[in-house]
C-alpha cells in the first residue's frame, strides 16, 4: 500500500483574517479540478470590524464559499448581491471575465463576530475557460446529507458516498463535510482518482496512522482507505479527476499562459466588468 502525502499549509492573512493554505503547494498542485485551498482560520471580530475583500477579478475557474460560523456578503459583477450563512454554497464560475466582493455584513460587523469556513476555487475545463460567467446560491438544506452510524456527510459538491449535490460543477468533483463521533469508522471508496482529506478539528487514524491536524493528506490513488475517529472529529474530503496542469496568477486561472497576459492587462487598464456601487477594487500586483 503507498503512502499518504501529507502537506503542511502556509500561514498567511487576507485582509487581516489569519487563514492556511495548503494548495497549492511544491509538493502538489491540484487535486481533481482543485486548484486552491483556503481554510479561514475561526476569528472574532470586534465591534465595528469584519472582513472587507474590495472588487477583484478572476478567469477560468469556480470559487466555492463554505462556512462553518459567521456570514459572509456576495457582491459580483453580474448583479448578484448574497448573504452566504454557515452550511450554504456560494459558487461563482467566473468563465471570461467576473468580479466581486467579500465583506462581513453591515448589520452583523455593527455587533462583531466570530467567521470560520473554507473558499477553495476549481479549475474549469479547458474547453469551458471562456465561458460566460454565473452565480448561483445554494441553501444548506439543498445539500443532500446521510447522516448514520455515527457518521454525518454533507455532500458539498460532486458525487460521493451514494450522495449527488446539486452545484452545477463543470467535471468530476469529490467536496464533503464529515463529521463523526469517537469510534465511528467510515471507508473511503476509490470512486475519485484524486482524493485529500484535510482533518479540521479532532483526533482521527488513517487505518492506522494519525491524521495531522490541519494538514492536507493526499491518498493513494486506487485505494480504498479507512478513517477511524478517536475523539469527535471534524473534516473534509477534496477529490475528483484530474483538470490538467494550469497555471496560477494572483486571482487568474488557465491553461494557457496568454490568457492570464491578457487578464493582468485589461484589469490594470480598469477594462473590466464592475461591481455595481463600489468604487475601490484591489491594484494588480507587481
Amino acid at each position: 500500500m503507498s503512502a499518504p502525502l501529507s502537506i503542511q499549509p502556509r500561514k498567511d492573512t487576507v485582509e487581516g483574517h489569519p487563514i492556511l493554505r495548503p494548495l497549492p503547494s511544491a509538493k502538489c498542485r491540484s487535486i481533481g479540478p482543485f486548484v486552491f485551498f483556503d481554510h479561514m482560520l475561526e476569528h472574532d471580530y470586534a465591534p465595528g470590524s469584519g472582513m472587507s475583500i474590495d472588487q477583484h477579478p478572476h478567469i477560468g475557474l469556480s470559487t466555492l464559499t463554505y462556512l462553518f460560523e459567521g456570514n459572509l456578503q456576495h457582491k459580483d459583477s453580474l448583479g448578484s448581491d448574497q448573504i452566504v450563512s454557515p452550511g450554504d454554497v456560494s459558487w461563482m464560475t467566473a468563465g471570461k471575465a467576473v468580479a466581486h466582493v467579500e465583506r462581513t455584513p453591515e448589520t452583523l460587523k455593527q455587533s462583531g463576530g466570530k467567521l470560520h469556513g473554507l473558499q477553495v476555487w476549481l479549475a474549469l475545463p479547458a474547453s469551458e475557460e471562456l465561458c460566460d460567467p454565473s452565480y448561483t446560491h445554494y441553501p444548506a438544506d439543498s445539500l443532500p446529507v446521510s447522516d448514520g452510524l455515527g457518521v454525518r456527510i454533507c455532500l458539498i459538491a460532486g458525487t460521493g458516498f451514494c450522495l449527488e449535490s446539486p452545484v452545477n460543477v463543470r467535471s468530476a468533483t469529490l467536496y464533503a463535510d464529515i463529521q463523526m463521533q469517537a469510534g465511528s469508522t467510515l471507508a473511503i471508496p476509490d470512486e475519485h482518482p484524486e482524493r485529500a482529506i484535510y482533518l479540521l478539528s479532532g483526533e482521527a487514524l488513517l487505518y492506522d496512522t494519525p491524521i495531522a491536524a490541519q494538514q492536507l493528506v493526499v491518498l493513494p490513488a486506487g485505494q480504498l482507505m479507512t478513517v477511524t475517529a478517536c475523539s469527535e472529529c471534524h473534516w473534509v474530503i477534496i477529490g475528483g479527476t484530474p483538470i490538467g496542469a494550469r497555471r496560477i496568477n494572483w486571482n487568474f486561472v488557465a491553461s494557457d499562459a496568454a490568457l492570464i497576459d491578457q487578464a493582468r492587462a485589461r484589469w490594470a487598464n480598469e477594462d473590466w466588468p464592475s461591481v455595481r456601487g463600489e468604487t475601490r477594487r484591489i491594484a494588480l500586483p507587481r
